[in-house]
Formats: structure tokens, sequence, C-alpha cells
């Protein structure tokens, strides 16, 4: 009897582990394929002359333009000029914030943390708009202001200009810094501080010679991941380059696929240069990474002694303040303002106030249909994301699977894919792959869409839960007799669905702010929020789009505090 059970098992378990390996291999397959396929369309799109839907014509002058135009030379050193300056700020702040608030007896740190992680989910568009009011050349308030000071001059700030984009994107930009340093700092031992300060070294001393050394991985990942999203930015250089003539590639690829007659060979051949750039700068960092092995070594247990700021305190605590308040609160409170002008920026007419605005946007059918087509996108998106992430995640971590290494790769590729560049990459796809095209315009091409560029953020954020679990409760079910499908249903789902619910709700929130990924797919139909307060600020219709501006900020604001509730944080990996 006992040989017949052994033999039943024998039998048994080699089905259940082909069955894992199969539906392993298929999740494989479908990563790959929605990662890697779109940008290989867009490979074969920079040589086809032809419009979509015509007989195949291929050749060269797709990338002839793109190496000669000098409009898009121009374009090209703008965004790597803008991306490399707002950087660069950004880093060098970005590092003392987390410091300060991860390391330091800060006053209120974690009240600051917060405000930088909503100032890191607050659309740009917004902010964009409320700084606006502020400083734009002629009607800002602020150039206002200094204009009638006794030795004040006109149009002192604008907003238009190279550096007001830089400004505008420095205010997301310190949030993402904080948000993905402060943790990595949190998680520092603080024995080789303590060491350097016995050896009389002075606070700031300790922090460039030792503790920056030391976080040069999680730092450099950063940087990396900084750049790229620079890259991807698209609705504030429309809004504030275009006018004043400057052009960075993702606003030239949207001109030459918009205006008649769309140019897509040149406009995929300038996205397939740019992603070049970026997946060998992702190339070059992790093999700088991974020649180095960075180790804290201590023979004692592991400290995380707060470095206190004395004297400092305070007016540390006022300059972080202020930071917080010009990039959070100032531009959101100008932007609400700007929803009851009567005419946007033009603070000193007769009756300046009025709620027509409010009135005749509530009551457009445009808005409704943005509203249901956000709440679906962004529904849709967490619901699939949630399911898709979590699998991707347990099968890297927990499994034995022979591809899970590039299962891991892949889903972190879409990190070093720029927002516009992903979808102009689908859009060659639903275009060119059989029984595709229906889903061109749709709302499910944008959840689509929206799900492949939050992979990265949502699968680490599930396998830095997962790698923090112990195994034994997984390890008895199998003894049980359960396989690896049912494991994760029964026992590992239930761990981590407070965390999956973070990870909806933070996809959620990158849904109904994103603009760059959906700006090419998006129709009047599948319109979001989002690209509605664009067509409007950039069809001069600047009051409504300030109402727009602010129902998107208030989704995302509630969004925001009910991932804090959960418990949300984000951090990053080096490997």
């Amino acid at each position: 009897m006992a040989e017949a059970v052994v033999g039943m098992q024998s039998r048994v378990v080699p089905r259940r582990l082909e069955l894992g390996a199969v539906l392993m291999t298929l999740l494989l397959g479908l990563v790959g394929f929605v990662v890697l396929a779109p940008l290989a369309m867009m490979l074969i799109a920079s040589f086809q002359l032809s419009p979509p839907g015509r007989t195949p014509v291929y050749g060269l002058d797709g990338w002839t333009k793109v190496l000669t135009d000098p409009s898009i030379a121009s374009a090209f050193w703008n965004s790597i000029s803008l991306s490399v300056v707002r950087e660069a700020i950004a880093l060098v702040v970005g590092v003392m914030l987390a410091w300060l608030i991860a390391r330091t007896d800060l006053p209120g740190k974690s009240a600051f943390e917060f405000v930088f992680w909503i100032a890191f989910f607050l659309p740009p568009l917004p902010v964009a708009l409320g700084w606006i009011l502020l400083l734009d050349g002629k009607v800002g308030l602020l150039n206002q202001w200094i204009a009638m000071l006794p030795f004040g001059v006109e149009s002192f700030f604008n907003i238009y200009s190279f550096w007001g984009i830089i400004w505008v994107h420095l205010c997301t930009s310190f949030g993402v810094k904080v948000l993905l340093l402060a943790p990595a700092f949190r998680n520092l031992d603080a024995s080789m501080e303590e060491a350097s300060r016995s050896c009389g070294a002075s606070t700031l001393g300790t922090l460039f010679r030792v503790v920056v050394p030391l976080m040069a991985p999680a730092i450099l990942v950063s940087t990396v991941l900084g750049l790229i999203r620079s890259l991807e930015a698209f609705e504030i250089e429309l809004l504030l380059g275009v006018p004043a003539g400057i052009y960075v590639y993702s606003t030239k690829m949207r001109d030459l696929i918009q205006f008649e007659p769309p140019q897509y060979a040149p406009s995929s051949a300038l996205g397939v240069a740019f992603l070049g750039i970026l997946l060998l700068l992702v190339w070059l960092q992790r093999r700088y990474l991974g020649q180095r092995v960075f180790r804290t070594i201590s023979g004692r247990g592991f400290s995380t002694r707060e470095t206190q700021l004395g004297s400092w305190r305070w007016p540390t605590f006022s300059m972080v303040l202020v930071l917080a308040l010009l990039i959070t609160l100032i531009p959101v409170v100008f932007l609400v303002m700007g929803t009851f002008m009567r005419a946007f920026g033009y603070f000193n007419i007769p009756n300046p106030w009025t709620m027509q605005h409010w009135q005749r946007v509530l009551g457009d059918a445009q808005l409704i249909r943005a509203f249901q087509n956000t709440l679906i996108v962004g529904f849709g998106s967490a619901a699939i994301g949630v399911v898709l992430y979590g699998v991707i995640a347990y099968v890297v971590v927990r499994t034995r699977f022979y591809a899970r290494g590039l299962l891991d790769l892949l889903s972190w590729l879409p990190w070093a894919i720029p927002g516009v560049l992903m979808g102009l990459a689908l859009l060659w796809t639903v275009f060119k792959v059989p029984g595709l095209l229906p889903l061109y315009g749709s709302t499910a091409l944008l959840v689509i869409a929206l799900v492949i560029k939050s992979m990265p953020l949502g699968v680490q954020l599930t396998k830095s839960v997962l790698l923090q679990l112990s195994e034994e409760l997984e390890e008895a079910s199998r003894i049980a007799g359960g396989s690896w499908l049912t494991t994760y249903r029964r026992v590992v789902l239930p761990l981590l669905a407070p965390t999956l619910v973070t990870v909806a709700v933070v996809g959620f929130m990158s849904a109904a702010r994103d603009i760059s990924t959906i700006v090419l797919l998006g129709s009047n139909q599948s319109r979001t929020l989002s690209l509605l307060a664009l067509d409007f600020a950039y069809g001069g219709q600047m009051e409504r789009g300030t109402v727009v501006a602010v129902l998107t900020v208030a989704m995302v604001v509630v969004a925001a505090f009910l991932a804090r509730l959960l418990g949300g944080k984000i951090s990053i990996s080096t490997n």
C-alpha cells in the first residue's frame, strides 16, 4: 500500500511541476511580448516610408531626416541639456533632503516626507499652471509686485524659458529623490558616521565623505531613473517651451505625428535613437554596480542613531519648510485661484472673480466623459497591474524558474523607456499586429500602456515585501501537497494583500496623472482628465484647463492619502 502511495506521488508531482513551468513560461512570453514587441515594431517603423495600412515601402528617409534636420538636432540637444541641468540640481538638493529626513533630528520630518510624497504624485501640468499665474512675464502676480517696487523692472521672471521649465520640473524632482533615497538612507548603519564624528569630522564632512560614498549604488540608480524621467517629460515642455521656441524630442515627435501629413518614419527613428542612448545609460549603470561590492563592515549591531543638527536644527527646518511649500502648496493655491478668475492671470481688472468656469466645465459633456475614462483607465490598470505584478514578483523571488532572471529584467525594462516612446511603440504595434487595430484610440489601449509603464514600480514594491516574508508557511503548503499556484493563492496572496492594495492605489494615481504615455494613443472618446486639461491649456482656454487640473489634483491627492494610510513605502534596489 505504501509503495502505491509513493508511486501515485511520483506521478502527480511532476505533473504539477510541469503545469507550473508551462504557466511561468507563458507569463514570460506575455511580459516579453508587451515589452519587447512594441520596441521591435518601432524599430521596423523607422524604416517604413508608407503610411499605416498601405503596402509597406522601406527606406532610410526617416533616419536621414533625423540626422540632417537642424530642428530635430536642436530638440535633441534641448532634451539633453534640460535633463542634465534638472537632474544635477535635483540630485544635490534631493540627497540633502533625504538625509535630513532619514538620518537627522529634523523637526516634523515625517510630515515633510509625506509632503514630498505628495509632490512626487502631483501632476506636472497643474503645477505649471499654478506657476504661470505667478511668473508669467506679463500678468504674473510676482512680476507685478516686483514692477511696483522703486527700482523694479517688468517681466523680472519669465516662466516661458529654459529656467522656467527647469523650475517647474524641480517641483516634482525633489519629491522623486526623497521618495527613492530616504528609505535607503534610513536602512544605512550609522556606525561609520559615529566613527567619523569621533575622529573630529563635521556633520557635512561626514555626509559627503562617508554617507554619500556608502549610498553610491542607490544614488546612481536614482540618478539614472531621474534622467529617464526628465527625458520623458512632455506637457511642461509643450506648455512652457513651445511658446518660447524651445522644442524637445517628445514635443518634436508629437509634431511629426500629428501635423499633416504625419511623418511616422522620422518620429520612429527619433524614438529609436533616444531609446538606444537610454539603454546604453542603463547598461553602463548596471555594469558599474555589477563590478563593485558595497559593504558596511562593523563588529557591532546595526545602529540607526540620528545625527544631531544642534543650533542648525530650526534654521534647517525653516529652509525645508519653505521649499516644501514652494513645490506643493503655493502652486496648488494659485491653481485653485485661477479657476475663479474671469480672465486667467489678470488680477487688476474690475470684478476679476467668477464661478462661470466651474459652471461651464461641470456641465460639459467632455468633462463627464473624461472623468469616466479616467476612472476606467485608473481602476483597470490598477486591477490588472496588481495581478500581473504580484505573479511576476512571486516567480522571480520564490520559484526556481529557469528564466526568472530574464523575467526580472523584462519587468524592469519599461523604467528605461520614456512614456512618449512607449506610446509610439504601442501605436505601431496596434497598426502592425493583426487583430489589434480595433484597440486604436480605445481606453483598453490606454490601460495596456499604463500597466506596462507602471510594471517596474509595482514589481519592485511587491518583491521588496516578498523578500522579507518567511518561506515557512509556503513550505508547509507544499508539504501538504499544494501546488505553487495553490500556495500563492491561499498563502502568499493574503500576506501580500496590504502591499498589493498600495500598489493598486499608486497605479491608479499614476494613471490619473499620466500624459506622456497616452498622449499619442488617446482619442476624443478615450480622453482622460489629464489629457482634457492639456487640450484646454494648450488651446488657450486656461480658465477651463485649471478647473480640470484642480479636479485631477484632488483625485490624485485623495489617492495619495489613502496609499499613505495603507503604509505605502517606495524604495529602490540596485540589483
